[in-house]
Parts: structure tokens; sequence; C-alpha cells
């Protein structure tokens, strides 16, 4: 055989053992997957897919904690969250009663757990606290799962007394399942400051009626940050700045994560995140103003019922509402809504549904006769300023010199409808200036609310209108309070003729409005067009005291007049008003209102006076605005503008009305 036919031979053999050794080599590899997977599927398969099961966990809440609200030195706390103790069970067995009428043999264990707990709030309860006996615990548990997860935690009672919680500490061996929780309540200041401004908390459970919640409701179960799901018992704000400011103040919920066995009950191995405190609210408000504030309304009704102002006594004068705001920054450092209530009693609504509504943003009556004014009530001759800047805007009188013979009474239409000056006064001559400072109805009348109709017709109110918004009346003011009522334009009903409804609107009767359009209205004024936007918080600090956000001063519209017209109408504002601001140290702008209103009651038909007062004060460089109503208090003069005083004394003691605290200086002294 030659040498080539010999390697090529060779060659074929090489080929062959390789080739089988490959197969070979497949064979061996196929066959240890293939005994790997049956060992997979047959043998560690019911095992692994035990564990994968009990690898489940869930998220558990935990409540977040609110943070602070402060009044406007940063110090004292008007709204925050104080700890407290309660004690939780968490069930590791099943104890649900069998639907087939059989007994669970857990029942008898978690039964004797219950008697026991019920020894220990007996033995170590405080005084005031309400008896828990063991049929309430047990009711509690939920052993049935009526209310919630079998994983989930029970709370069996909050707020434990300090001996409660050393003993469960002391025996916690003796209950399993039980633990001792730190959760917040939220607690409020003691002289109820504020209380409806600030507002109050309900359940998220009970609380989705609201919009917002009821968003977030919807929102819950997509939610892949546990901090941000809400549980059914996590209280949010339901009004005021608790309300208006809630995703400031909730900060994050925490959550343990537990895992969950087959039967959906909890496993050892618990991990806990949490929760983050939300961030605190510097208000506006100062206390010393604000309780001055709110003991003023609550002197002055007292007084209203005790002595006569026109010749008779005022016992219908039941509440009273003022708010004071800062002209040049908005800063409101008192908004009062009275008589008020504690919040931090027991709810009781049958006993505060009258009140515990904010009166100086909402509208609602003093009770259920219906035969008193709501909270918001009529201008009345406040409005008389922003008439007489209406009519000098429109060039239907001059701004110096008489321009009106005022004989008491005004006559308009095809019927001669009349209007009389209050107590039928008769002025005579008068200058746009005297008409304000003696409150002339007439001149209001024939000057203004007919020319207005004269000029543009029916066109003439919505010309009215357009004055009104301007100047805060009849739209939202922008208060950061989550409902506020825009105002009863009584001037758009269709019953009377355009003539009628203008002339009633150019002497305030025409028109409801708030105490907070009213402050603003007073701030416009005093500021010579600049409506400033209102505000309750002036700056947002995070838990370690960082600020996060300062609310800084904004303009929301600018009315532009002749700085004369300004003039004109600050001069005139100077009513008299001296038995409330007897010895007053600065020259201020002001302005009385008695609005009368028809009260319908047994078929009879009487009418009543509303005092309200606005005011600004120095007259030069002014520093606060106030507005203050007292319905069915009478005249303006003597109802109102004894709370404004009061008010007015109170800022100038903390901030000076000249920019220097007078109560500091008596400090030095």
């Amino acid at each position: 055989m030659e040498q080539n036919d010999i390697e090529e031979l060779s060659k074929k053999r090489r080929f062959s053992f390789r080739l089988n050794l490959f197969f070979f080599s497949s064979f061996v590899i196929f066959s240890v997957i293939i005994i790997r997977l049956a060992v997979l599927q047959f043998v560690e398969g019911p095992v692994l897919a035990q564990q994968e099961i009990n690898s489940v966990t869930k998220n558990i809440p935990l409540l977040p904690v609110r943070g602070t609200i402060y009044d406007a030195t940063a110090e004292t706390k008007l709204a925050y969250s104080d700890s407290i103790q309660s004690l939780y069970i968490t069930l590791y067995k099943n104890y649900r009663e069998p639907s087939d009428g059989s007994v669970n043999p857990n029942r008898a264990e978690v039964i004797e757990i219950a008697d026991k707990i019920a020894k220990v709030f007996e033995e170590h309860k405080d005084k005031e606290s309400e008896p828990m006996t063991a049929d309430d615990i047990i009711i509690a548990m939920d052993l049935n799962y009526t209310q919630t997860h079998g994983y989930t935690p029970r709370l069996i009672k909050a707020d434990l007394s300090e001996e409660e919680i050393a003993y469960f500490l002391q025996h916690k061996t003796d209950f399993p399942g039980v633990s001792v929780i730190e959760e917040s309540v939220r607690k409020y200041d003691e002289d109820t400051v504020a209380v409806q401004a600030l507002g109050y908390l309900k359940t998220f459970k009970t609380s989705k009626t609201l919009s917002e919640y009821e968003a977030i409701d919807k929102a819950n179960s997509a939610q892949t940050d546990p901090g941000l799901v809400y549980s059914e018992l996590e209280y949010v704000g339901v009004d005021g700045l608790e309300r208006q400011y809630q995703d400031v103040l909730r900060g994050k919920a925490g959550y343990s994560q537990i895992p969950i066995n087959p039967l959906n009950l909890p496993e050892e191995g618990t991990t806990i995140h949490p929760p983050e405190k939300g961030h605190d609210l510097i208000s506006s408000i100062h206390k010393d103003i604000q309780l001055a504030t709110e003991e003023a309304i609550m002197e002055q009704l007292d007084w209203l019922h005790k002595n006569r102002v026109s010749g008779r006594y005022h016992e219908n004068a039941k509440t009273g509402f003022a708010v004071a705001m800062e002209v040049d920054t908005g800063n409101v450092v008192a908004m009062a809504s009275m008589p008020d209530y504690d919040p931090n009693a027991p709810w009781d609504y049958d006993k505060i549904k009258y009140i515990y509504r904010n009166g100086t943003v909402e509208s609602f009556p003093p009770d259920d006769s219906g035969t008193h004014p709501e909270s918001t009530v009529l201008l009345g001759s406040t409005v008389k300023p922003l008439s007489v800047l209406i009519g000098l805007k429109e060039g239907f009188f001059s701004p110096n010199g008489i321009v009106y013979q005022d004989r008491g009474v005004a006559y308009f239409g095809r019927d001669n409808s009349d209007v009389t000056n209050s107590q039928n006064h008769v002025y005579g001559p008068l200058s746009a200036a005297t008409a304000i400072e003696h409150s002339s109805n007439a001149f209001m009348v024939d000057l203004i609310g007919e020319e207005l109709w004269k000029r543009y017709g029916s066109e003439g109110i919505g010309i009215w209108d357009e004055y009104m918004k301007e100047f805060g009346l009849g739209v939202e003011t922008g208060v950061d309070l989550p409902k506020e009522f825009e105002g009863l334009l009584e001037y758009k009903n269709e019953g009377e003729t355009s003539l009628s409804r203008l002339a009633f609107a150019s002497f305030g009767q025409q028109g409801k409005y708030t105490t907070m359009q009213l402050a603003q209205f007073a701030v416009t004024l005093a500021n010579k067009g600049k409506r400033m936007e209102p505000h309750l918080v002036k700056e947002i600090r995070d838990a370690e005291g960082n600020v996060v956000k300062k609310i800084e001063p904004k303009v929301l519209n600018e009315v532009k007049f002749d700085d004369v017209y300004w003039d004109t109408v600050h001069k005139g504002m100077k009513t008299n008003v001296s038995m409330a601001f007897n010895d007053f140290p600065y020259d201020f702008a002001r302005k009385t209102g008695t609005s009368q209103q028809e009260i319908w009651h047994n078929g009879n038909k009487n009418v009543i006076d509303n005092g309200v007062f606005i005011a600004f004060a120095p007259r030069e460089n002014p520093k606060l605005a106030v507005a203050v109503v007292i319905p069915e208090g009478g005249f303006g003069s003597s109802s109102a503008a004894p709370v404004a005083r009061k008010i007015f004394d109170a800022y100038d003691q903390v901030y000076g009305l000249d920019g220097v605290p007078k109560g500091k200086e008596n400090r030095d002294k």
C-alpha cells in the first residue's frame, strides 16, 4: 500500500473517533440535563413552590406623622402631632369561626388572651378611660376578617396609660402577637386659637366624598410607592389649613413588610420602614392678636345684649366675624369666626354644627330657625368709598368742591321710588369726600346708581359688577383655604328693574359678601388699587426646620384710578366712631355700615340691622386693614367698630402700626 493511502486511512479513523466522542459527550450532557429537570420537577419542585409561596410579603401601612402648624412666631404650636402608645395584636393563627358550625380549637386560646388583656386594662387604666371588656377586645380583634385582612395588625386600644405600657412591655412573652406601637394623635392649642381657620381631621375612609380623596382612593391600588398609599383609618384634613395643605402636612406613610403564608397569616421576619414626618407650616396668624380678636367679639356680643343701642337691646346678635390683613404682604394676622369650639374635645356635631365652619369665608346661618341672617351680609355703607370711586372714574362729578345738594331723600324710576338717608338726615351741600363721611344714601342713588343707568341702561349692571370684582367683591379672594363663598350678587336678580338694582347697589343693599372679601376690599382701598392675595401661611419648613418655601406677597390685579380720586376717597373715610376709637393714637381711614335686611318670621316681615365696619391704619403709609361683621348687631359704629379698635391695639402691641411694637417698648421700660 502506498504511503498516501496509509495517511488517508489514518485521517478517516481520527475523524470517526472525534465524531463518536462528540455524540457520546452530547448524550451525556443531555442525559444530565434531563435528569436534573426531572429532579427539579418531581423532587425539589414542591419544596421550591412552597418556598415561593412562603416568600410573599405584604406591606402594612404605618400611619404618617403630620407636620406642625405654628403661629407667626414659629414657636407657638397651633396644631401638632403628639405621640401616644397603642396596643395592637397580630394573629398568627386562624381563629375564624367555621361556616359549617363546627368549633375552631384555636378559639379558646384567643378568648383566653382577650380575658388576660381585659384584666390588665381594668387594673392599670387611667381613671378617665372608658372600660374595655373581653368582648370588646374580641370585637376589635376581628377574628372573622370582616374589617381587614388576616395578616393586618388589629388595634385593640389607643393612648395607653403609662402603667398599661409598662405592663405589656414587661410581660411581652405572656401575650403572643401583642405589640405596643408608638403612634401620633392630632392636638390643637388649648386656648382654641383660630380653630375654624385651622380646620379639622376625619378618617380617610369617611372623607372620600371630597374630590381630592376620591381621586386618591381610586389611585391607591396602582400606587407603587407604599409611602403614598392612604390607609382607611388614616386621618386627613377636611377643612381649613389641614385640608388646604394636606399633601404638605402629611409626609409619607411608613410600612411593615410582613411575610405571608398560604393561609394568608403572617410569619416571623417583619421588616419595618418608618414614616417620614410631614412639613411644618408657619402661619401668618399671631396667637396674641388672634386671641384679642376672639375675645373682643365675644365681649362685644355680651355688651350688645346688655346695653341699649338706638333705643333697644340686640339680644339676637349671637355671632361675629373679623379679619385683619396686612396691607403690604397680604398676611392674615387674625381670622375669627365666633363663637368657636374646642377642637380637642370629642366631636359632637349637634352641638357645634353651626359654629365649626369658618364664617369669615363661608355663608351659613347661626341656627336652624330660618329667621336670622347668615354669616355673609350686605355691605351697607361700607361700599360707599367704592361707589364714589366709580362716580369719579365715570366722570359723573368732580373730586373738588360741592357737587350735590342733599335733601335727605332721592327719587328714581317711573313710580318715584324713594331712598332716604339713615335716620332721615339732611346733609345739605356735599362734596365727594363729605358724601362718604356723612354716608349719604341720596348722593349715591342720584349721582352714581341713576347715572350709571342713564349712561349704560341695562348694561349698567355689568359695569357695576366689573368694578366690584376688581376690588375682590363677588370673586374668590385667593385665600389659602379650601372653601370660599364668592358672595351673593343680588344686583343680578331679574325681579327688579335695572335702575332699581343699581340704585340700591350704590349704597350697599344689593350684594352680600364675606368678611374676608371685605378685608381684601379694605386692603385694595388702602393700596390705592392693588388687590393683594391673602394668605394664612407664610412659610413651609421641613422636619429639620429648613425653609422649603416662602410665600411671597402677590398682587392679583391693580385698579388704575387717578391719585386725586384715591386721595378724595381716603379723605372721606372718617366716619364718626369716637366712642370706639377715643384716644386712638393714629389717624386712620374707616367706614361704618349698617346693612338692613328683611327677615320673615311667622309670616311677618322684620327689618334687622347688621353691623359692618372696614378700616385701615395709619391713613398715610397704611400697615393693617380690618373688617368686622356683627349680624343683627345694629349700627356698625356701635357694634363692629369697637371690635376693630381692639384688633388695631393688639397689632400695635405686637408689630406696631408705625413699625415700633408698643409691647416691646413697655417691657424695655
